[in-house]
């Protein structure tokens, strides 16, 4: 009897397991609201620069200029992140300010997208010990605000950035943030709500529901 019902009970598991994964899955129908709510403009999208060489390390933090010390994109990253401008491209998603970390990565991950209207700023910049914890307490307050800040009328701004700085702004619900994973959020009354979470690879989907 405990044989049957030790099996019994591993099917149940089974069947809400995979009922839990069918759950969490993007519909169709989701796709499409969201692409067609990235048309009607105002939201923020928050992305962690595309993929990298993981044997690689930023060796000189403070000279911005010197790329070939720092981790950069991998084919992998630079081919997602082309996909990723040409998808929202497709969706007719309007892209307004576009505001970059300093590394390389992250400004190359927007060139890539195709975006034109970029900024470099301290404020979206991985800090790591090369900072006091004051500033970069300060970056994760400024992240914030920037995303609590609504776009210009009929865009959306998007911010590419690190995961420290993700985390550190928005806690431990995006310790397991991806290499080119969004975070797409809604500013509302001074706040910001999230709408969803995308992978890179997942932009061609979407664009495909938005036809």
């Amino acid at each position: 009897m405990f044989a049957i019902s030790r099996r019994s009970f591993a099917a149940v598991a089974v069947a809400c397991s995979l009922f839990a994964v069918a759950a969490q899955a993007q519909s169709p129908a989701d796709d499409k609201a969201l692409a067609t709510a990235l048309r009607a403009g105002g939201l923020v999208i928050l992305v962690r620069h595309g993929a990298t060489f993981p044997d690689q390390a930023d060796t000189d933090p403070f000279n911005f200029n010197n790329i070939a010390a720092q981790r950069n994109l991998n084919d992998n990253g630079k081919a997602l992140a082309k996909a990723f401008g040409e998808a929202l491209r497709q969706a007719g998603v309007p892209v307004g300010k576009v505001y970059t970390s300093k590394f390389n990565r992250a400004y190359e991950t927007a060139t890539l997208a195709g975006f034109t209207d970029i900024e470099k700023t301290a404020d979206l910049t991985e800090g790591g010990l090369v900072v006091s914890p004051n500033e970069n307490n300060r970056r994760a307050d400024a992240l914030r605000k920037l995303l609590a800040a609504t776009p210009k009328a009929g865009t959306n701004t998007i911010l590419i950035t690190h995961k420290p700085n993700i985390v550190d702004a928005l806690g431990k619900d995006w310790f397991d943030v991806k290499e080119g994973e969004a975070s797409i959020f809604r500013a509302e009354s001074g706040k910001y709500v999230l709408v969803a979470r995308v992978q890179m690879a997942d932009w061609p989907r979407i664009a495909a529901a938005a036809k």
